[in-house]
């Protein structure tokens, strides 16, 4: 039997699955294609020298930049999965994530400087953390508790996702690298718009999943926690801001204090969940174990997300773009994460399918997750001993991505499986966006890192944090068997 959220959406029409399916299906491709489009040339428009039509920002301030980007996103997820469960409903929260979205492609399209660039950056986190953590909720929406059919859908899903990640670098680094930045930038404005027509006109076909919030506030609050939340948000915004544009902060200073928050908000969570008098003795025990595989989560996205910075100017700056005769835009290295994913999820499906019950568990899948992220920054060093005093070869540079991609389809869907069989139950809904801040703490703590790269260093670089990794992945392997035992019977 349908439940109230799926009974009026229409359950039959996209390839046997819900028609809404395909709403959120080519959503999330055109947000991702926005998403990955800007991402693939964000760092080299901030460093690029301005007469080539870049900003001229210090090489390792701009890696950094991007770094904190990625971090801030995953910590506005948090607010907006709140917004949408108590003041607006999933619906809308996609729906206007994706306009704030869009305004922030524009505002990096347009030639103003600095100034721009910090407003599209913040209007963007703004939007991504409205639109991401909602859209999903929303595709679970359309399937009743005991639809056999909802992770196929999720399956199908996702392949919108990795769809669009694959296509975003082709167009939009093709277009910024050959055309100008500014058109990259525009290319993705119009990616978002286009999933904002579609999401408009099949919204129908999403029936009443997430129309409105599903523990709305009180009548009598909502208007007074609405005007703190948004006031807040609007100071927050103007301050960081005009300290920027100012110069009394600077970028330095906003990496800085963006890498600071997201150090500390993991501690504030895990310390007020700890102390709680609402858990009991076996919840705790799994809270404790889910702190080593929080940080190693945390580790993970700290090497997985130097995509677009470290190895994006890596295949810039120092590999040999010719291929038969053609010089490929460096951009282009960003599409392999989402073609691999495309490829090798259905091969480590299937292998999980046969091992059954013999299939690693849960912490020793995060050991795996951390060995190969770790072996991707090795084979950066063995990438440049082939090399040797010539530039990357275009194969060995992919290889890395293909390598990281093996350790997220390790780490990554576990690590939210994880967090809800590890939730405390009045804990249940915060300890999802908990996990949320890992691989916001990992790349505000990336951002730190990356100033210690440069081109000349690279081997020094990703070979020390390579071996740090894995000897980081032992260390969890030795812990394994105890964390295991604190889990008490979670798989």
């Amino acid at each position: 039997m349908s439940s109230p959220t799926v009974a009026d959406a229409p359950q039959q029409g996209f390839f046997g699955h819900p028609r809404g399916l395909s709403t959120l299906f080519f959503t999330e491709m055109w947000e991702r294609f926005s998403y990955y489009g800007m991402r693939a040339i964000l760092a080299y428009y901030l460093y690029s020298a301005i007469a080539d039509g870049g900003l001229g920002i210090p090489e390792s301030t701009a890696l950094s930049v991007v770094g904190v980007y990625g971090a801030s996103v995953y910590m506005t997820g948090v607010v907006g999965g709140w917004l949408a469960d108590r003041v607006m409903g999933a619906q809308s929260a996609v729906f206007w994530g994706g306009v704030v979205i869009m305004l922030g492609h524009i505002c990096l399209a347009l030639p103003g400087g600095v100034a721009t660039v910090v407003l599209g950056l913040v209007l963007l986190v703004i939007g991504t953390g409205l639109l991401k953590p909602n859209v999903s909720g929303l595709v679970g929406g359309l399937y009743s508790d005991d639809d056999t059919r909802r992770d196929a859908g999720f399956s199908i899903y996702y392949m919108g996702i990795n769809l669009g990640g694959f296509l975003a670098p082709l167009v939009s680094g093709t277009l910024g690298e050959r055309v100008g930045w500014h058109w990259g930038f525009g290319a993705a404005a119009v990616g978002m718009a286009i999933g904002l027509v579609q999401y408009s006109l099949g919204r129908k076909n999403l029936g009443s999943a997430g129309l409105k919030p599903v523990n709305p506030l009180p009548a009598d609050h909502k208007g007074r926690v609405l005007g703190r939340v948004i006031g807040i948000a609007v100071l927050f915004v103007v301050v960081l801001g005009g300290l920027s544009v100012s110069g009394v902060v600077g970028l330095d200073g906003m990496v800085n204090l963006i890498s600071i928050i997201s150090a500390v908000l993991p501690v504030v969570y895990f310390a007020a969940m700890l102390s709680s008098k609402q858990i009991t003795k076996i919840e705790r025990d799994r809270l404790i174990a889910y702190i080593p595989l929080f940080l190693a989560t945390a580790l993970f996205f700290l090497l997985f997300e130097q995509q677009p910075n470290t190895l994006a100017n890596i295949a810039e700056a120092d590999t040999d773009l010719n291929i038969l005769g053609f010089e490929i835009p460096a951009s282009w290295f960003q599409s392999i994460n989402s073609l691999a994913i495309i490829i090798l999820a259905p091969v480590l499906a299937a292998l999980w399918m046969k091992l059954g019950n013999r299939q690693p568990t849960t912490p020793q899948k995060f050991v795996g997750g951390l060995f190969f992220v770790g072996l991707a920054f090795l084979w950066v060093v063995l990438s440049k001993t082939v090399a040797g005093d010539d530039k990357h070869l275009p194969l060995m540079l992919a290889m890395v991505f293909v390598i990281l991609t093996i350790g997220e389809l390790l780490l990554s869907p576990v690590g939210l499986s994880a967090s809800t069989k590890l939730a405390p139950k009045v804990f249940a809904s915060q300890t999802m966006g908990l996990y949320f801040l890992a691989p916001a703490m990992g790349q505000g703590l990336g951002a730190q890192l990356v100033k210690s790269y440069s081109v000349d260093n690279q081997q020094i670089y990703f070979g020390i944090v390579g071996l740090a990794t894995i000897a980081c992945a032992a260390l969890l392997l030795v812990f394994s068997k105890s964390i295991k035992r604190k889990m008490h019977g979670v798989l």
